[in-house]
């Protein structure tokens, strides 16, 4: 029997390949990815939200650009190169948004001291500070729906609690609308000024909203409840009729409901299978937008009211879409869009017309995509079954048989959780051979109530014990080294890093400890008084310095420094004013006792964070150096 055409043309085909194969030689190895400096890293920009003109043909928008955060603007349409509009070298600008006759506002503190004020651009260039006192602190709380006035939050009067007040527009004077009897933080105010939404904290997992009437001076609880639920504000309708309220009422996770005020009844307006992070209504009402928190990716739509269906976005790039900004016509918008791997890009987008324009990439172009990493969602089991989501980021040529160093990254909180955005960290390591693995352990938020709660008390034991387990899933991916695993993270993780040094002082090569906190009792006391009721949840979540003292003594890095003998680096900003600088100065001076290298790497001008670029690539390439003296070790 003949064998038909097709099957020998087929083979001969195979033939022929394997013949060229064979001939050619195995494939070549892809080709190394290349090493970048941190300052290439560096050159990244990051931005600081946006804002359309009342002409809706200029976007405004605060970026690190040139080293400090300034205001920039760019045509709407993506034609020509970005205005710098102020030039600050000190102190970080962030952009607040246009007036309606086109002047700016913008907020700034001094030095890190998060004492914000707020400041009016002029169209000429001139600025003025619209808030003067020295040691209050002002939050912008949005524009007016009649656009005359703007009002914002300060703790002027008391500075445990803050206030709301009104500024006209065309007088530039401010008027008290709601004075705190504290315990509340004012939100947002109804289009027709009417009412006031207020939070009130009770604990980290327990909080209310209430309704404060500007006619009659009552104030009404909306959220009537048993047990630990946590309620809050999001925002009116257009029309004053309805408060949306986030809430986790009798679910794991929180959703948004549209309260009526007339009625006093309540509607389940948006709902998903995981945290609802934020829900709002365009100028007009026509859009909703509608962001969930999915296993630390932001998941967006924007929801045409009028269908209650989600409108068709354009193709872009992979990554979140973020800072979502609605003109009042309700025809054009802007938004960032990042990811693990790529740093924000800030677009334009016309309704009308579907056009979509990129107008500021993040990205420097001295790096290529291609060589940078994307994060992993893994999760692991922890000492008690427990199960932790945690994000990994490994180098590409990474196999099994390697023996590579890996880092935990922690993030702060204790209630954070580090999400798929990017980090010029993250990658300037991985792109020089180190694994992280960024864990979200338990009191995370973003992974429901119960997990929120689990470390509720057990700060520096069940959370760090988390932190340990992490080790036999890196050590199980066959490429990182078990003895090579070191710890690193910032705030409440820079305290994880003490405490796993400390606390479990055989399991960590190295720790890189950044503005942590050392010292439980005094940080506890020492908290800013505008925390106001938030400082009081800390408490019961924490403990209480005059209550607890012995407990917070039991799980202070400080006061068991005897315990720690592997390297530390500790980083440090001297405006700190949530983890005093005498918390790292005392952990660096305790440790060298030891005998125990210590690194100590302090910024005159920075708070608890960095806005300065300078100083980020200092810090960053301080982190490097260590880890690879210390964790990697000399000629690896």
């Amino acid at each position: 029997m003949k064998t038909p055409l097709v099957q020998q043309l087929r083979f001969a085909l195979i033939l022929s390949l394997c013949f060229s194969r064979v001939l050619a030689g195995p494939a070549p190895k892809p080709a190394a990815v290349p090493k970048y400096t941190i300052e290439q890293f560096m050159k990244t920009i990051r931005f600081g939200g946006s804002d359309i003109s009342p002409d809706e043909q200029k976007v405004l928008y605060s970026s690190n650009q040139d080293g400090v955060f300034n205001l920039y603007e760019i045509p709407f349409n993506g034609t020509g190169q970005p205005k710098q509009l102020t030039s600050s070298k000190t102190n970080a600008i962030f952009a607040i948004g246009y007036l309606p006759d086109g002047r700016i506002l913008y907020s700034s503190d001094q030095g890190g001291n998060e004492l914000n004020h707020i400041y009016l651009r002029e169209k000429d260039g001139r600025i003025k500070d619209l808030t003067t006192a020295d040691k209050a602190k002002f939050q912008f709380g949005g524009l007016s729906h009649d656009r005359k006035s703007f009002f914002y939050q300060s703790n002027l009067r008391n500075p445990a609690a803050f206030d709301l007040y009104e500024m006209d527009i065309a007088t530039l004077k401010p008027k008290l609308l709601f004075e705190n009897p504290g315990g509340f933080f004012p939100g947002d105010v109804s289009p027709d000024k009417r009412y006031i939404a207020l939070a009130k904290t009770i604990t980290t997992t327990n909080s209310d909203t209430y309704l404060y009437d500007l006619q009659t001076k009552e104030t009404k609880l909306l959220t009537k409840h048993t047990g630990d639920v946590s309620n809050g504000p999001e925002g009116f309708t257009p029309d004053s009729k309805k408060l949306l309220i986030s809430t986790d009422d009798g679910n794991e996770f929180s959703y948004v409901k549209a309260y009526d005020l007339a009625t006093g009844q309540s509607t389940v307006l948006d709902k998903a299978n995981w945290d609802i992070s934020s829900d709002y209504l365009s100028y007009r009402g026509r859009y909703r937008v509608l962001s969930v928190n999915n296993d630390a990716r932001t998941e967006l739509k924007i929801i045409d009211n009028r269908t209650n269906q989600p409108i068709s976005l354009p193709a872009l790039p992979g990554g979140d879409i973020t800072g979502v900004n609605i003109t009042d016509s309700e025809d054009r918008m802007t938004f960032f869009v990042n990811s693990s791997n790529s740093p924000a890009t800030l677009y334009s987008y016309d309704f009308k017309s579907g056009k979509v324009t990129p107008l500021v990439r993040g990205l420097n172009p001295e790096i290529n995509a291609e060589d940078l990493v994307s994060g992993e969602v893994i999760r692991y089991k922890s000492f008690d079954g427990m199960e932790i989501p945690a994000l990994l980021y490994k180098p590409k040529d990474a196999k099994p048989g390697d023996k590579l160093p890996a880092i935990l990254s922690i993030h702060g909180g204790p209630g954070g959780q580090t999400r798929l955005n990017y980090s010029p960290l993250v990658q300037y390591l991985v792109n020089n051979g180190y694994v992280v693995l960024a864990v979200n352990n338990r009191g995370s938020s973003g992974y429901g109530k119960t997990f929120y709660a689990a470390d509720d008390r057990k700060h520096g034991d069940a959370d760090l014990k988390d932190c340990v387990e992490s080790k036999k899933f890196l050590s199980a991916t066959g490429y990182v080294d078990p003895l090579k695993i070191g710890i690193m993270g910032g705030s409440y993780g820079g305290y994880m890093t003490l405490a796993g040094l400390a606390f479990t002082p055989d399991e960590f090569a190295v720790g890189v400890d950044i503005f942590g906190v050392a010292n439980w009792i005094r940080t506890l006391n020492s908290m800013p008084e505008w925390w106001g009721p938030q400082r009081d949840a800390m408490f019961k979540e924490i403990g209480h310095p005059k209550t607890d003292s012995v407990a917070l003594y039991n799980k202070s890095p400080l006061f068991h420094t005897n315990r720690i003998k592997k390297p530390l680096l500790v980083i440090q900003g001297a405006n700190d004013p949530r983890v005093l600088k005498i918390e790292s100065d005392e952990i660096v001076a305790n440790v060298k006792k030891n005998g125990v290298p210590v690194e100590y790497v302090t910024f005159p001008n920075e708070g608890h964070g960095f806005v300065k670029k300078e100083n980020e690539i200092t810090a960053n390439k301080a982190i490097k150096e260590f880890l690879d003296k210390y964790l990697r070790g000399p000629g690896q």
